[in-house]
């Protein structure tokens, strides 16, 4: 019985394990456990494949933490609360602004400036207070940096966007149905316009005041700095040459711990961060941003379990059989098994090259269109990123939002986000390549 699927089985207990408020990462581990074991793997086995695993996403890790030092040293600087101040500024009390300004600088932190979550526990934290007096539901706020941690790429072939359509045309290329990384966008923008429409809904349904606790102290500070006339100044400049050289470095060599290195070395150079504070700094960056890069490293394990495990390829060859030759119910089917490979893996770029080998053949054998089965692919790739609670894309809003513990990662990011932007995802992917294309 499908049902009893070791991929099914383990995404299942880490989702309840994680609405149940069990540590993130102890889930991870849980379900990685379950997953082996109920595929026969063992114990031993399980455990080896899971650590070993591990090792693909160790660039990545080291980058949100080299990052999250950086984003502690502008933040040292007071540069992260300058910027806030002339958002806050600029938005003039309106909520709706504020998070669609976000939104904005999630989708340039993918294509533009592509240093992807590295901006978030830069910007957002300074800014709870004004959030917090304009009583802004944060949900909200989840949603737009969500949005724009995700659509972007999906659509646009620039930055982490080109990154994600070359994974997806050498893949589909490699399993015999010819693509190229530029034309991708001409099939997936549909996604990218099917999550705005996500965006919208979610702001209308999270539009009511809520209210957070706000220190006095705090709030008095804020207020204080607010009508203040701070401009930039030395520090400020050279903060910002630094933090741009982190984004030149990534763009010319393609390392992103390279340039997160970069940025915060030259802080150190220029003395916007005294020697004497350089461990405290560093020490805090990792705390900062350990956490989601470790979550990263075992769900990158997990995903290796799952894989191994070889019941992948049992659903899909299920969710086929189950369509009798239909390509609506075909569609459906292989959109959904994405959404739980993807859920649980947290990473559509890393499920592309699963998805491509099994679902390649299926599409050429029932007879889609290029356009059908890539935007298929994508779709099936990336729904399940947005509100999967090991996904970048969920636990670096989480990061922000929670600087003052009053954001929860599953209830106030991944059940909002998943919902908001999965089913537009669904939809689209199956109407358009069962229907339209």
């Amino acid at each position: 019985m499908i049902l009893f699927n070791p991929v099914i089985i383990s995404v299942i207990v880490l989702l309840v394990l994680c609405l149940l408020k069990l540590d993130v990462l102890l889930s991870l581990l849980v379900a990685a456990m379950v997953g082996g074991l109920s595929a026969g793997m063992g114990i031993e086995e399980t455990v080896v494949t899971l650590v070993s695993g591990m090792g693909g996403s160790s660039e990545t890790a080291l980058s949100y933490i080299l990052l999250g030092v950086l984003a502690v040293e502008l933040d040292y600087t007071g540069t992260a609360s300058l910027l806030s101040r002339k958002i806050g500024s600029m938005i003039k009390g309106n909520k709706t602004a504020l998070v669609l300004i976000l939104a904005l600088v999630a989708c340039l932190s993918q294509n533009l400036i592509p240093i992807h979550i590295a901006f978030i526990p830069i910007m957002i934290p300074p800014m709870l207070t004004l959030m917090n007096k304009l009583k802004l539901d944060r949900r909200a706020v989840a949603c737009s940096l969500s949005f724009g941690l995700q659509a972007p790429y999906v659509s646009i072939p620039v930055g982490f966007g080109l990154m994600y359509h070359t994974i997806l045309a050498n893949n589909i290329s490699k399993n015999g149905l010819e693509v190229y990384n530029m034309e991708i966008w001409k099939y997936t923008w549909p996604i990218g316009v099917a999550m705005f429409v996500g965006l919208l809904i979610a702001l209308f349904i999270f539009r009511k005041p809520r209210e957070y606790e706000t220190d006095e102290k705090v709030l008095a500070e804020y207020e204080s700095d607010k009508n203040s006339n701070t401009k930039l100044n030395r520090t400020h400049v050279l903060s910002l040459i630094a933090a741009l050289s982190t984004v030149v470095v990534q763009v010319q060599t393609g390392s992103m711990p390279l340039g997160a290195l970069t940025g915060v070395l030259l802080m150190i150079i220029f003395k916007t961060v005294k020697w004497k504070d350089v461990e405290e700094v560093v020490g805090n960056g990792v705390k900062m941003m350990g956490y989601i890069a470790f979550i990263m490293l075992v769900a990158e394990g997990f995903g290796s379990v799952l894989s191994s495990s070889g019941s992948i390829n049992e659903l899909v060859e299920f969710a086929v059989s189950v369509s009798k030759g239909s390509k609506l119910l075909a569609s459906t089917a292989m959109i959904i098994t994405g959404m739980f490979i993807v859920t649980g893996i947290g990473s559509s770029f890393g499920t592309v090259p699963i998805l491509s080998v099994l679902y390649v053949p299926i599409c050429v054998q029932m007879g889609y269109s290029k356009a059908a089965t890539v935007i298929l692919i994508a779709a099936a790739a990336a729904i399940g990123d947005a509100g999967s609670p090991v996904s970048d894309t969920a636990l670096g809003p989480t990061a922000g939002l929670n600087a003052d513990g009053q954001h929860d990662h599953i209830w106030d990011t991944c059940v909002p986000t998943f919902a908001s932007f999965n089913i537009p995802i669904a939809l689209c992917g199956i109407i358009m390549s069962a229907l339209v294309l």
